[in-house]
């Protein structure tokens, strides 16, 4: 394999805003047992660390069910108000998300406790979009 001409690619990728600039090299899948790592190439002490945590389910709190974004963007419409009965899996809110509408839809049938965003806010993911009790 040693002989072979591999086909190397530089990338950019964005980690929590920060833009890197990375140098990959594509190896064969066939009689491949690990990957080789360059010693030119350095990878930056400063890069963030990723978490590799399971994604969560939505927390119940006390007040009821927690509806969390799955991603950062932008809420476009909220499609209910406090007080309103919904049913597990109806639209409740549209969020924007790399040019992308998103239908965030209700975990679970109940009534909506709280609502804790406005049209036009920007919100990360994680962040509570409105609690259904």
């Amino acid at each position: 394999m040693k002989g072979e001409n591999r086909m190397k690619k530089l990338l950019r990728i964005t980690i929590e805003g920060k833009t890197y600039e990375v140098e990959v090299e594509e190896i064969g899948v066939e009689g491949a047992k690990s990957a080789e790592i360059s010693k030119t190439a350095p990878v930056p002490t400063t890069a963030p660390q990723i978490a590799q945590t399971p994604k969560e389910t939505p927390k119940v709190a006390a007040e009821g069910e927690i509806v969390p974004a799955p991603i950062p963007g932008k809420v476009l419409s909220i499609k209910v108000k406090s007080g309103d009965t919904v049913a597990a899996g109806q639209v409740i809110l549209i969020l924007e998300a790399m040019k992308m509408e998103n239908e965030i839809t209700a975990p679970v049938d109940g009534q909506i406790k709280e609502i804790l965003v406005s049209e036009g806010q920007s919100v990360n993911s994680g962040e509570t979009l409105l609690i259904i009790g």
